[in-house]
């Protein structure tokens, strides 16, 4: 196949590094929405602590922004599948650890957690070396359709992984933990047979200034530091999720079946317009249509906010995930096209970095906002400052606005 011409959906999937690159990130996937459950239950069971549950997030998303510096750079240092594979070994090895102990009965909370901090650092160095692999793979102007898929992928193991790991964890503990280590050893023989990649690998020799390179360029590139920042606002003010729970059983008096439809409607959304990206591509206006698609978020966030309907309510949380997932695909293939080859491990650390900031500290505000003022009044302020800072921001970032083609 000529890495020349643009590719179709179909013909993308038979593309053999394309192929085992999406199998190998989605295993990845699986095993990180398994282990999620598993640890969740297990610290809980052990403890019966909400605050130790809480840490667990707390404790995987420390070393993200530890060693966001490092790991762009060794993404761009070394040759990136290798430290995807190194990454992908390390986390077979720790859930190994968890089977091994939890099966002897010998598991500790601290032991947990220490296992917890250890995946937490090989995906820090995983997410931005596997970011970075897929300009590498996908075909020259491929780039929007293969994202599209591999986000779609990664939204069916969001939707199907927590369901396989509570299954796993009702049949024995133990054996979510098992799962996770064929699953990752699995991803990394998979990863292996990528094939030789033609990257540009950084040979400066002050690697002190090498950390904050990826740094000083997106603060240079007014298109990257748009989406990038646009992207940690609108998450930080419009995540509705850490509010499912009270809305579930407050405002539409529902049951946790009507928690588990209210979370995963978002993923069905977003699994949906995969779909339809991974068929038809946006061609024009891509700037406008990333804004639009910001605020189409913002609009269904009030929607949800207001709904006293349960129909409804799903409804407009698969709305928002569709819409996410527009803003997704355009954000990241703009990203990667927009830097240098031998930057985007470094680049990508920092948007890493963005993205799981504005998830957490998007939570948090959620809870304090809701505490002052009220659930709903939290969700719909929430839905206006995403709408009212996508507005802004096509003011103050016009070039970003302006773009017309991704590829």
């Amino acid at each position: 196949m000529s890495s020349m011409m643009p590719v179709g959906a179909r013909d993308l999937l038979k593309h053999r590094p394309f192929l085992f690159f999406l199998l190998s990130r989605s295993l990845s996937r699986f095993s990180s929405q398994i282990g999620a459950v598993a640890i969740g239950w297990q610290i809980y069971d052990l403890t019966g602590s909400a605050f130790d549950l809480g840490m667990v997030g707390l404790v995987q998303f420390l070393p993200t922004a530890l060693l966001v510096f490092v790991a762009g750079h060794a993404a761009d240092r070394f040759e990136r599948k290798r430290v995807v594979q190194a990454c992908q070994l390390a986390e077979a090895a720790t859930a190994l650890f968890l089977a091994g102990s939890t099966f002897a009965g010998t598991i500790s909370e601290v032991q947990i957690f220490i296992a917890t901090f250890v995946i937490g650092i090989a995906g820090a160095f995983e997410s931005p070396a596997t970011a970075a692999l897929l300009p590498l793979i996908a075909p020259q102007g491929s780039l929007q359709r293969a994202t599209a898929i591999s986000s779609g992928a990664a939204q069916v193991a969001t939707i199907t992984g927590p369901a396989l790991g509570g299954l796993a964890y009702a049949f024995t503990p133990s054996l979510a933990y098992g799962i996770m280590v064929v699953f990752w050893l699995f991803g990394m023989v998979l990863t292996g047979g990528i094939g030789r990649l033609q990257q540009a690998v950084v040979k400066d020799s002050d690697a002190s200034d090498d950390l904050y390179a990826g740094v000083r360029f997106v603060r240079s590139n007014p298109a990257i530091l748009g989406t990038i920042s646009l992207d940690l606002f609108a998450v930080l003010f419009g995540g509705v999720t850490a509010l499912l729970p009270i809305y579930a059983r407050d405002i539409l008096v529902t049951g946790p079946l009507g928690l588990g439809i209210l979370r995963a409607a978002p993923a069905v959304g977003a699994l949906f317009m995969t779909m339809v990206l991974a068929r038809h591509t946006i061609n024009r206006h891509v700037g406008r249509r990333m804004f639009q698609a910001v605020i189409v978020f913002g609009v269904a966030t009030v929607v949800f906010a207001l709904s006293q309907w349960m129909w409804l309510s799903v409804l407009a949380l698969a709305v928002l995930g569709a819409a996410d997932t527009i803003s997704v695909v355009i954000r990241f293939s703009l990203v990667q096209l927009a830097t240098p080859d031998e930057m985007r491990g470094r680049v990508g650390a920092v948007n890493f970095l963005f993205i799981n900031a504005s998830n957490q500290l998007g939570q948090f505000e959620s809870g304090v906002v809701a505490a002052l003022l009220g659930t709903v009044a939290s969700a719909v302020l929430g839905g206006v400052a995403t709408v009212g800072i996508a507005l802004l921001w096509m003011k103050l970032f016009p070039t970003l606005r302006d773009v017309e083609r991704l590829e």
